[in-house]
């Protein structure tokens, strides 16, 4: 099956879509591939460092 997309409708102030859509250009991205690349990276992150931390958990 095809990864499906979800649409979800999103508010941002202007500085920081200006700030998003300059990274976005420099990444040669989208705004909205730089914003999905974005949240990507920030749960990636967050699942790394639960499992990180539920490993510490199981060293004690």
């Amino acid at each position: 099956m095809a990864d499906s997309k979800k649409q979800v409708p999103l508010r941002l102030s202007t500085k920081l879509y200006e700030a998003i859509a300059a990274w976005a250009e420099d990444d040669f991205r989208s705004v909205n591939g730089q914003i999905e690349y974005l949240l990507t990276e920030c749960v990636r992150h967050r699942r790394k460092k639960s499992a990180e931390a539920a490993e510490e958990a199981d060293q004690s």
